[in-house]
């Protein structure tokens, strides 16, 4: 469950510490302990930012904290948005 294939001949995949999925819960968790909800973060505050950085999703690369954000999107928990400079996220 954490080995994904890349491309179509399974030449090559990515190993996951944790699914998306655990990743957008683990994420959300945080949100609503720290009463954040209806909240817009960039994806640097996510990853790197100084409020986040005790949390396990602290450091996240890119990717994954996308896919980790489609899944929360996808539960309607959070909509990924554009930013003037990047990318963020809304928090329901």
């Amino acid at each position: 469950g954490n080995l994904e294939w890349l491309d179509k001949n399974k030449t090559s995949f990515l190993i996951m510490w944790r699914r998306p999925e655990e990743w957008g819960k683990l994420i959300y968790q945080w949100v609503s302990k720290n009463g954040l909800t209806n909240s817009v973060f960039t994806l640097y505050e996510l990853a790197s930012g100084d409020d986040t950085e005790n949390e396990e999703f602290h450091g996240l690369d890119e990717t994954t904290l996308l896919r980790a954000l489609q899944a929360l999107q996808q539960e309607h928990k959070a909509e990924i948005i554009t930013l003037d400079d990047g990318r963020g996220v809304k928090f329901f």
